[in-house]
């Protein structure tokens, strides 16, 4: 009987700690391109979306943050060697697009066209990886000229977006998963592949979360054949090329 008693005891018990787990909503600070796929991965959780540079000053500032997304794997792997958070895993990817506004009123068809003078062309700030990626890109193309039509530098990938989808801006560099939550408001123009930045978004759990049980479920979730399918959905790629 009292075997029995035992049994049914840590049964009650292993059942209850999976509940808190399932229960506990983690706090996940992601990247900003992040915005539509993760909370369809998990609804429940606390999300926090920006710029990937801003989240990351952020938790080492003591931010209560459970869960770190980054789109790229720089800032989290710094964070892992500081001891802010774990060791960091590419849970997806992502390809860097041109975009312009839909009535294209300065006549770009190709990177090359913003080499014309009066282009006006917004990008993310350096510190933000989609801005570093912007200047690797350009780099690989020999472009780096085309800054010099820079008119504005902005904190993630949604605001470049913003600026190009509302006619403020004549283009502008974002994810490709962007691009396709305005379809009827920018232009895509793809950028050569083998001009492409190797564009791989890292996740890890914060070394000073008080809710670690959920924070490990949460990454479970986001790496599991359902998260992947999400983000696939959404137009990521899958975290290992084929």
């Amino acid at each position: 009987m009292r075997l029995v008693l035992a049994a049914l005891l840590a049964a009650l018990l292993a059942g209850a700690a999976a509940a808190q787990v399932e229960t506990t909503r983690a706090t996940v600070f992601a990247a900003a391109s992040l915005t539509d796929a993760f909370p369809k991965i998990a609804p429940h959780a606390r999300f926090s979306f920006a710029g990937s540079n801003t989240l990351a000053a952020q938790i080492r500032q003591g931010a209560p943050a459970d869960i770190f997304a980054s789109a790229n794997t720089t800032l989290p792997e710094a964070l892992h060697k500081d001891g802010f958070c774990s060791k960091p895993v590419v849970f997806t990817r992502n390809t860097l697009v041109l975009i312009v506004p839909s009535s294209n009123p300065a006549g770009i068809h190709s990177v090359f066209d913003l080499r014309h003078s009066g282009i006006k062309l917004v990008i993310a700030d350096k510190g933000v990886p989609v801005g570093s990626y912007t200047l690797q890109m350009l780099k690989n193309m020999n472009l780096t000229g085309v800054l010099k039509n820079v008119v504005s530098r902005e904190n993630d990938a949604r605001e470049v977006l913003a600026k190009v989808a509302l006619n403020e801006a004549d283009a502008g560099f974002v994810y490709s998963t962007d691009a396709r939550t305005v379809p009827k408001k920018v232009r895509v123009l793809k950028i050569p592949a083998w001009a492409q930045p190797k564009v791989q978004y890292g996740i890890c759990v914060v070394s000073a979360s008080h809710s670690k049980a959920a924070a490990s479920a949460f990454v479970k979730r986001v790496l599991s054949p359902a998260g992947k399918k999400i983000l696939l959905r959404f137009g990521f790629l899958p975290r290992f090329k084929r």
